[in-house]
């Protein structure tokens, strides 16, 4: 496009850099609806029209022209006062028909604000009658494309008004600054909205597109509210808004899968928190439940025998640990440090909702992350665990179990078990010292948090697997737990790729194997079923066992990244 009043030499005019800005800014815009509101708002014919104004105002001050005449309409009124009742020529009824004409009123009364240089708007004068109280009424036109217009309202109990219930941070509402929490609302596109329903009116915003207007009466004005500090959170369990009967707002919600970041952008709201994925360029929100809201959603969901259930199933189908070697049908029940102290109900609060995070890099220098497999018997923990071994073994290491059994003549102290007393395995029993311990004929055999800091120390990666309910126990900023669960295939494919395969089935360290059954089959099916349910939330990352050298190379792919990647962890795992 040309510009106006730009001679040679001169800063480009206000029209020339409108008529150039779209194509500046097309570079550094990545939403397809963001591109799409500018170039119809640079676009606008009536912008244009504006500009054109300003720049030949412009030129109009720089040339400091001197007018003939300051009041060019007055005089013409003066003169239709002075030719009415006159001589009837065909001249004279032209002159006054021209004088009359609105156009031309328009056009002096326009010569005349320029003549005396005022620019300004000229508002009405306020009714003399107008009472104190009445409350100001303000005008707003927003312009709305395919994006949702960024705000929730709700009917206020006491006084049946339409009244705003928030403003989605980054929406169009936000952007303009116009629209606050409280304002009520009169009129949508010249629309009552008093006698509508909040559905009614959010339909009719959702159907309009372009300039919308709104007419509302502002509310109380809050105090400028603290700017909340950048904060993070994993997602741990999926969420769609459309499923949601509680929302106020479906349009307004935001969707997520378990595992996904969030970037928390508002609080204010008790119940619905705003927030947006992490990474996402589009500036705006959407509502997600908050924290307690879903707690309290999920808490009363949840079945009373869910995790008895499970504790019950793992004791029956794992027992006692298979990394002690001991049989699979005399094994005894395993427990834990925490057991003899917390109750099955500790597990009930653990509701599943979000967990504040932060990015983290391991430093060169720094401890491994402990790493720990989870999964049900059979499905080849410990395979994966020998194959990282054999492929590296100064860099990955298991632990020594301890026991209080008598060390036979073939074993070594510190290789094959930590022999320990009795006296010794009650005494570190009553201190917490292990992580997980049980009892077989007469014997503790158990693994102490000791032998991972052990491994730790000498910045090896430490291998470990546990039954899931022991997780949490071993999620401090200490150990900084990368969890993989591994999952059978289908019991189809377990036929298929399992009928050679052995399973232990031996007494303490004599490996003695037997073929797998169907029975143990749909035990490892339903026991993965069951650990993924209850714990998936604990899970960083989930492998299906199906090839064993396949499975191999995902995790040493996935272990590798874990050392040299920038990844998020618990922020509570920053304090130590």
């Amino acid at each position: 496009m040309p510009a106006l009043a730009t001679g040679a030499g001169h800063e480009p005019g206000l029209y020339e850099l409108l008529a150039a800005l779209p194509s500046q800014l097309q570079p550094h815009v990545n939403c397809s609806e963001d591109n799409t509101f500018l170039q119809d708002m640079f676009g606008e014919r009536s912008l244009h029209s504006l500009v054109k104004i300003h720049e030949r105002l412009q030129h109009y001050e720089e040339s400091k022209p001197v007018p003939v005449l300051e009041g060019a309409a007055p005089l013409a009124r003066v003169v239709s006062d002075e030719l009415e009742g006159k001589s009837a020529s065909q001249d004279v009824k032209e002159l006054l028909k021209l004088l009359a004409n609105p156009h031309v009123k328009s056009l002096l009364s326009v010569h005349d604000a320029v003549a005396q240089k005022k620019y300004d708007p000229e508002l009405p004068p306020l009714p003399e009658d107008i009472d104190d109280d009445e409350d100001s009424v303000k005008i707003i036109r927003l312009v709305k494309n395919k994006e949702p217009l960024g705000a929730t309202i709700r009917r206020d109990e006491s006084t049946g008004a339409i009244i705003v219930a928030r403003i989605m941070k980054g929406g169009a509402a936000d952007r303009s600054g116009l629209i606050h929490v409280g304002d009520e609302l009169k009129e949508v596109n010249g629309i009552p909205v008093d006698d509508k329903k909040p559905e009614e009116i959010i339909r009719i915003l959702a159907q309009s597109q372009g300039a919308i207007t709104f007419k509302v009466v502002p509310g109380a004005k809050e105090e400028a509210s603290i700017k909340e500090p950048q904060m993070f959170v994993k997602a741990l369990f999926d969420y769609d808004p459309k499923d949601d009967s509680t929302i106020p707002c479906k349009e307004a919600g935001l969707a997520f899968k378990k595992g996904c970041i969030l970037q928390i952008m508002s609080q204010d709201d008790a119940t619905w928190w705003q927030a947006k994925h992490e990474g996402d360029t589009n500036p705006r929100a959407g509502l997600i439940p908050s924290k307690q809201f879903q707690e309290r959603r999920l808490a009363f969901q949840r079945p009373v025998t869910t995790v008895s259930s499970l504790r019950s199933s793992t004791r029956r189908s794992s027992g006692f640990r298979r990394s002690f070697r001991l049989s699979r049908r005399d094994r005894k029940t395993t427990k834990s440090m925490y057991e003899a102290k917390k109750s099955e109900i500790y597990d009930m609060a653990d509701v599943p909702t979000y967990e504040e995070v932060v990015p983290y890099r391991r430093q060169r220098g720094d401890k491994h992350r402990l790493v720990v497999l989870v999964g049900p018997t059979g499905v080849g923990l410990s395979e994966l665990k020998k194959k990282l071994l054999i492929s590296d073994p100064q860099h990955f290491s298991v632990t020594i179990p301890h026991t209080s059994r008598p060390k036979k003549n073939q074993e070594t102290d510190g290789v094959d078990y930590h022999f320990i007393s009795k006296q010794l395995f009650d005494t570190d029993i009553h201190n917490n010292k292990f992580i997980e311990y049980g009892e077989y004929k007469g014997n503790y055999y158990g693994t102490s948090l000791d032998s991972i800091r052990s491994i730790l120390s000498k910045k090896k990666v430490c291998l470990l697997d546990v039954q899931p309910h022991l997780i949490k126990h071993l999620r401090t900023a200490e150990f900084k737990p990368f969890v993989v669960f591994v999952k059978p295939p289908t019991v189809d494919r377990l036929r298929e790729t399992r009928k050679k395969t052995q399973i232990i089935s031996g007494k303490d360290d004599k490996d003695s194997t037997k073929p797998f059954t169907e029975e143990d089959f749909q035990e490892m099916v339903n026991m993965a079923q069951t650990m993924e349910t209850q714990y998936s939330h604990l899970f960083e990352m989930v492998i299906v066992n199906d090839d064993l050298d396949v499975a191999f190379s995902e995790l040493q792919l996935a272990l590798k990244k874990v050392e040299t990647e920038t990844h998020w962890i618990p922020v509570s795992w920053t304090h130590s």
